[in-house]
């Protein structure tokens, strides 16, 4: 009798590692590249079952699912999409709902969000609140 295939582990390919985003980094060119290194250590400090990969190109941030990736292609600043992992998800009637009392969010759909910061100076006056809104976003996950 043939033995049952192992399970997938999810997250478990060389892409989902800090590895494969120190490699990307290092490769990358981008005139922000200074403040998404450190996106990536604010976002490794939010809750220690965060980690990172590559994934959909760019630096991403997962718990059981990935819930936010860089957007290395926005015109100006550093921007970052929050979402709810690559499967829909039933989410409580009106959506996500996240205190947000500094307006960071700009909101793209009920279970999706953009953080946009103008400058590192933007970025790190926000710190703060952007963790807060954080810790609130990965208790959908």
């Amino acid at each position: 009798m043939p033995a049952a295939a192992k399970p997938k582990v999810a997250h478990s390919t060389p892409a989902d590692s800090s590895a494969a985003v120190d490699a990307f980094m290092a490769e990358l060119v981008h005139p922000h590249k200074s403040e998404i290194q450190a996106l990536r250590r604010l976002m490794l400090e939010v809750d220690p079952s965060v980690q990172e990969g590559i994934k959909w190109n760019a630096p991403s941030f997962r718990t059981s699912e990935y819930f936010a990736t860089t957007h290395l292609r926005a015109k100006s600043g550093l921007s970052v999409v929050l979402h709810l992992g690559a499967k829909v998800r039933q989410l409580p009637s009106g959506g996500v709902a996240i205190e947000d009392p500094t307006k960071l969010l700009k909101w793209l759909g009920k279970d999706r969000a953009m953080v946009e910061f103008a400058s590192a100076e933007k970025f790190n006056d926000a710190r703060a609140a952007f963790q807060a809104v954080l810790r609130q976003w990965v208790q959908y996950i």
